[in-house]
């Protein structure tokens, strides 16, 4: 692409830094390392999740600054700023998960915040967690200001192939009796060797996945692990990038529209991706303004199958698929295919079929990416479900393992506690649909993630024998029988509501529907008697989150009037 004539690559710092008016404001910015030079350059913004709370993100300061050193060399004046993560894995099954979902609006947030109150001129964004990376994205798209988006990487699995989701797995596999103690230490003790994101196609990858089809990071960016040389080069030529997108005037709405999520989803379709995945494409779409709905995601799985045998339904980790090519070579089978949309402009100022052109396909021989001819599903694992339980929808993960119809007596908790309890102490049996409910965005507060009674249900080898369904949501680490995000949700008096115990319900992913079989009398009854629960909390952030937020078949964004 040729430069426009008319572009300013100091449009927004020039209103900050130019000017008799204006040398206050370069007064402080001496202060934290500006020379007299650097007032001419464009200003680029690394927004950096570096945290110690956990360690996807533990190694992020260093990616920062490498991202910085790049702009530097290229012409710009970086300025590295911070945002907070929350842990998932180590909030899950706690009273803390309840702040995920909202860190991703906290994260967007604050973002949009310092960038348009600074005046820089690019973005490079780095996200190390599940909720960093649809974050840093929704706030791009608000800013549209030039922008890239870096993976933190992913982990390199513990001994045996462990990850996060083993430990899990371990504490059903020890109430169960399956599993003793000292196993079950051994596996905490070894299955997080060090810095990255969880090692599975889990929410962070699968997101990480998704961005990178979108056309919002450099090749590959997805695909590489939190400690290796190539996620310090990614950083250092995103720097750079970000710097020759300035200069073009390249803004993310050139590079998200309607076609780009359609490359995302079917990225994450093929990869086998997260149900998170859902969410947070829908609340990045409503950012970018694109008109971005479950039924896209019906539409598009029918064509798309599942190819990548990857954790945690399938065997194999991120770190396997990175050694033999990362997610090129399947973006240039399904651009092949007549699957994705090779005209979208992407950060490197190319399209995607450019960008594409030259990569080689998989080895030969490896066994974690099929060919479309052999699937491991001809069609989407992520089921979208309508029915008497959803009339707005819900999202179920059916890898078609553990079969594609249940129909079972509803066992009815209020929280993901107490349905923990009942899975760990053999309360819930096969033939079982467990009923989480006022867990949703606003019910919650927070849509927490259910991995820990997922977790027990594989642990205790139930997997394939009892089903669970929640107006919450799941960890990309969930897997068996499971739909989430039911909405309407509880709180807001959706037929979740109602749900009895001993109701039989039935869950069908060929016709997509959820369906409780009560006669519409008895349903309207219900719901007519139905009074609202009391609000969790009444004050902070979770009080504001509930009074702002969303159904979560709209994303669960805060801004919708």
């Amino acid at each position: 692409m040729t430069k426009k004539k008319d572009i300013d690559p100091r449009k927004y710092s020039r209103v900050v830094v130019d000017g008799l008016a204006q040398a206050p404001s370069r007064a402080m910015l001496r202060a934290v390392g500006f020379k007299e030079e650097d007032f001419a350059k464009p200003q680029i913004g690394v927004a950096s999740t570096w945290s110690m709370v956990t360690p996807c993100n533990m190694h992020i300061n260093e990616l920062a600054d490498l991202a910085a050193k790049g702009a530097d060399a290229s012409g710009g004046k970086s300025v590295v700023f911070n945002t907070i993560t929350v842990s998932d894995g180590i909030s899950m099954g706690t009273a803390g998960m309840r702040y995920s979902l909202i860190s991703r609006e906290v994260i967007a947030d604050s973002i949009e915040a310092v960038v348009a109150a600074e005046g820089f001129d690019g973005l490079v964004a780095i996200g190390g967690c599940d909720k960093n990376m649809p974050g840093c994205v929704m706030a791009m798209a608000r800013l549209n200001r030039p922008s890239i988006f870096v993976y933190g990487g992913t982990i390199q699995p513990g001994p045996n192939n462990r990850d996060v989701v083993s430990v899990f797995e371990a504490v059903g596999g020890i109430t169960a009796g399956r599993i003793s103690s000292e196993e079950l230490y051994e596996v905490e003790s070894t299955a997080i060797p060090g810095p990255g994101s969880c090692a599975g196609m889990y929410t962070a990858n699968s997101m990480a996945s998704a961005i990178e089809a979108m056309g919002l990071s450099l090749a590959n960016s997805s695909a590489q692990e939190a400690v290796s040389g190539e996620k310090k080069t990614d950083c250092e030529l995103a720097g750079s990038a970000v710097v020759n997108l300035v200069q073009k005037g390249i803004k993310p709405s050139d590079i998200l529209t309607r076609e780009s999520f359609e490359n995302a989803i079917t990225v994450v379709i093929a990869l086998g991706g997260s149900t998170n995945a859902v969410l947070h494409l829908l609340a990045m779409a409503h950012d970018a303004q694109i008109d971005l709905t479950l039924d896209d995601f019906t539409r598009i799985g029918k064509k798309v199958p599942v190819l990548a045998d990857l954790r945690p339904s399938g065997q194999y980790m991120m770190s396997e698929l990175i050694r033999i090519g990362g997610i090129q070579p399947l973006m240039k089978t399904l651009l092949d295919a007549g699957l994705m949309h090779g005209d979208c402009l992407t950060v490197t100022g190319e399209t995607l079929a450019s960008n594409l052109s030259l990569v080689e396909p998989y080895p030969d021989g490896q066994n974690i990416v099929r060919e479309l001819d052999n699937p491991i599903k001809p069609d989407s694992h992520l089921a979208i479900l309508y029915g008497d339980l959803a009339p707005e929808g819900a999202v179920a993960k059916i890898s078609g393992k553990e079969g594609s119809l249940f129909t079972g007596s509803a066992r009815v908790y209020h929280s993901e506690e107490k349905a923990l309890e009942s899975i760990l102490d053999g309360t819930v049996i096969a033939g079982d649909i467990v009923v989480i409910r006022y867990e949703g965005p606003k019910g919650g507060p927070g849509m927490r993630e259910m991995l820990s009674p997922t977790g027990a249900i594989i642990g205790r080898g139930l997997g394939d024998k009892v089903a669970l369904i929640t107006d919450g949501r799941f960890s990309g680490g969930s897997h068996g029988f499971v739909v989430g995000h039911v909405s309407p949700e509880a709180a807001n008096g959706g037929p979740i509501a109602i749900v009895r115990d001993g109701d039989k319900i039935t869950i069908d992913a060929n016709k997509k529907t959820i369906d409780i079989e009560i006669s519409s009398n008895e349903l309207t009854q219900r719901m007519n008697n139905w009074t609202p629960e009391p609000p969790l909390v009444t004050r902070g952030l979770l009080s504001k989150y509930a009074r702002l937020v969303s159904s979560a078949s709209k994303g669960a964004v805060t801004d919708i009037e």
